[in-house]
């Protein structure tokens, strides 16, 4: 229980259940991670691109969750590492953080990738590597981009599908039938997909403000939660196709529960993953590669720090430590 000094309001807290999909318990865990990219920034423009599947495609990954979303990730990273290394574009390795969110803002599911990615890369050249930096304000095409994750994930799917590593049950029974299932892809295939370049942020320390929001959170958070009253539970949403207006929602608690249980994550499933310069098998060795050649050093960190001091610098990095005071 916490109560204030002041007017002696009480908040309780429950114990801590440290289940990934609770909203409430993911505060250390997202801090002690955010210390440790903290110390991975590069001083370099950072982009943020999205990737976002039809909703044909939906039902079918409801039900083949494990395969499905490893496609995406496989197909995405894939595909932005090759269309950054073509000379035509960037002709570079390049680095990215990718972080699965499969929510809308009305708790239906909506799978789509939020790429983090340094603006620039690599050169291909080992006997002379140099960084090569794109152009401001400017990524990679995303028309390029979406044509190719498009093929790369229809072909996943249809491997997947050929090794018998999807299972359908319900209304999805027909796509046992190869006809019907080459009719899904068919479909999806003949629609543009939708990848978003969004602005750059504004620095590396901005990059920290978008990840402290997003990472460890899954479906809603408390804040979200106004009013639950004879068994109807009503949350704030904003609306997206009327520039972001807020609105509210009341759903039956059994709808709530069941649209939140959509994104509950296969068991060790890890939904926030590295490529390319990121990834976990050379991460230190190329990240300082790159700190070389931009001529910048490390940042240093302390290895044995305690997890109120851990909190307590991320909260600095994000500027919240002035609002927030830990017990």
């Amino acid at each position: 229980m916490e109560q204030c000094t002041n007017c002696a309001h009480q908040l309780i807290s429950c114990y801590s259940c440290r289940n990934r999909h609770c909203p409430k318990c993911q505060s250390l865990a997202k801090a002690k991670w955010l210390k440790a990219r903290s110390a991975e920034l590069l001083p370099v423009t950072y982009f943020h691109v999205v990737f976002t599947l039809p909703h044909e495609l939906g039902p079918l990954g409801l039900q083949n969750k494990k395969v499905f979303y490893n496609n995406l990730f496989r197909s995405a990273a894939q595909t932005m590492q090759t269309i950054a290394a073509d000379p035509k574009h960037l002709g570079a390795q390049i680095g990215a953080l990718a972080v699965l969110h499969t929510w809308g803002q009305n708790l239906m599911f909506h799978p789509h990738l939020h790429f983090i990615v340094p603006g620039g890369g690599i050169s291909s050249s080992e006997a002379n590597p140099k960084w090569t930096s794109c152009r401001p304000n400017f990524f990679l095409p995303v028309r390029v981009l979406s044509q190719l994750f498009r093929r790369l994930f229809l072909e996943g799917l249809d491997k997947a599908y050929r090794k018998g590593l999807l299972t359908f049950h319900g209304e999805l029974k027909r796509l046992d039938d190869p006809q019907a299932f080459h009719d899904i892809l068919q479909t999806t295939r003949l629609k543009p997909w939708v990848v978003y370049a969004k602005k750059p942020f504004g620095g590396p320390e901005k990059v920290l403000d978008y990840l402290a929001r997003y990472t460890h959170r899954v479906a809603i958070s408390n804040h979200r939660l106004t009013k639950f009253q004879n068994g109807r539970i009503t949350f704030t949403l904003k609306n997206y196709r009327q520039g972001g207006q807020k609105q509210v929602l009341t759903l039956d608690g059994t709808e709530f529960m069941r649209r939140f249980l959509l994104h509950a994550l296969p068991s060790g499933f890890m939904r926030i993953r590295p490529f390319g310069l990121l990834a976990n098998c050379h991460r230190a060795k190329k990240l300082q590669l790159c700190r070389d050649l931009l001529g910048v050093q490390p940042v240093d960190k302390k290895s044995n720090s305690s997890s109120a001091e851990a909190l307590t610098s991320v909260l600095e990095l994000i500027g919240l430590h002035k609002h927030c005071t830990l017990f």
